[in-house]
């Protein structure tokens, strides 16, 4: 395995995973919730009283957010290596395991293993080692790029 040091970006990575943090932790000590991206959808798709204004800032933020950067950057690179019904069947593959798993990456990833919760480490081991085995079975065993 080589390293691409012309990609390697850390201070950007670190601006990105500073605002991840503010972000959650500002949710967490503000509203007392979790920044669990899938649980927040969730709860616009089935609202209870009084619960729908922050979960929409929160998603209207997710949206806007790339394009600040697209004002403030320019264009971010994009490369998709992938076709159209191989991505629809990825997302609903993606939404099935947040489904199973009773939250997702941000939730589990981020807030979970922050507040060191046992069910969030199983959830994340389990998630990783599926991508790592998805990405080895498809690029190396089947020939994929």
């Amino acid at each position: 395995m080589t390293v691409d040091w012309t990609a390697f970006t850390p201070w950007t990575a670190l601006a990105g995973g500073l605002m991840i943090g503010v972000a959650a932790s500002a949710l967490w000590l503000l509203m007392g919730r979790i920044a669990g991206i899938s649980g927040i959808l969730g709860g616009v798709l089935a609202p209870q009283s009084g619960d729908l204004g922050w979960r929409l800032a929160f998603l209207a933020g997710l949206l806007v957010s790339p394009w600040l950067y697209f004002l403030a950057a320019g264009p971010a690179p994009l490369e998709v290596n992938a076709s159209t019904p191989v991505l629809i069947v990825a997302g609903l593959l993606v939404g099935y395991g947040t489904r199973l798993g009773s939250g997702c990456t941000s939730g589990h990833g981020v807030c979970g293993l922050s507040r060191l919760s046992p069910r969030s480490l199983v959830a994340t081991l389990l998630f990783m080692g599926a991508g790592f085995l998805t990405v080895y079975v498809t690029r190396h065993l089947l020939g994929g790029a």
